[in-house]
């Protein structure tokens, strides 16, 4: 990736504050609405969301 960010662990290619993948700009991440993304990490996010939302359900969302 093409940033410098203090909660990136370049060894395990995580965020260190969230202690998750890094996904530049999601929901908790010190770059979230100061970046503008590109559509591949507006996917990417919108992806964890709809993951985050069936498992608290416990159903599975359709496919786009």
């Amino acid at each position: 990736m093409s940033f410098s960010c203090k909660n990136y662990d370049y060894n395990d290619d995580k965020c260190l504050m969230l202690k998750q993948d890094c996904i530049p700009g999601r929901p908790g991440c010190v770059l979230e609405g100061r970046v503008a993304l590109s559509e591949a990490l507006t996917a990417r996010i919108k992806e964890l969301e709809q993951k985050k939302i069936s498992g608290k359900t416990g159903k599975k969302q359709p496919a786009p």
